[in-house]
């Protein structure tokens, strides 16, 4: 791959995704101490359960989707989820991130950004460094390995926190 091909560059000059989410639920920044380069993600949360809709009848064997929103971090709630099952439940009903690097780690960012909008957390820990590099579109130098999966190490650190 041709590590600045026209996609690439898209991505950097107009990256998708990017800017500050107001009331997030879960920040995570992440920094390249050999480059410089550094990317925070802004995440909003939402619960997804599939629960049987009630009649006064009783169920009627249906699901419906409980999509309501998670009561943000800002409230003063202590956490945003009261066991592991729970955390299986959110899902990221919106993520942004800000940042400044190279081409390739805003592009990276950018691209994986787009990626993961509805899936579940639980979902991200699917998500690896070849998943990554086939997202971006192929393969880049040893040299810039570090910077296509500075935005994946910041996924990483946000698995690692809801887990705790």
């Amino acid at each position: 791959m041709d590590l600045y091909r026209e996609e690439i560059l898209e991505h950097w000059q107009n990256p998708l995704n990017f800017g500050v989410i107001d009331n997030a639920d879960l920040v995570v920044e992440q920094v390249n101490p050999l480059c410089g380069d550094e990317v925070t993600f802004y995440f909003k949360l939402q619960k997804d359960r599939w629960t049987k809709r009630q009649s006064a009848k009783g169920y009627r064997g249906k699901f419906a989707r409980d999509t309501s929103e998670v009561s943000s971090a800002a409230s003063g709630e202590p956490r945003l989820w009261r066991d592991s099952s729970e955390v299986e439940e959110l899902r990221i009903a919106d993520v942004s991130f800000t940042g400044s690097g190279c081409a390739i780690s805003i592009a990276s960012a950018s691209i994986l950004s787009e990626n993961i909008k509805g899936k579940s957390l639980k979902s991200l820990s699917k998500i690896t460094g070849d998943k990554v590099l086939e997202m971006i579109g192929g393969s880049v130098t040893p040299a810039r390995l570090k910077c296509v999966f500075l935005p994946l190490e910041a996924l990483k650190r946000l698995r690692d926190r809801v887990k705790s």
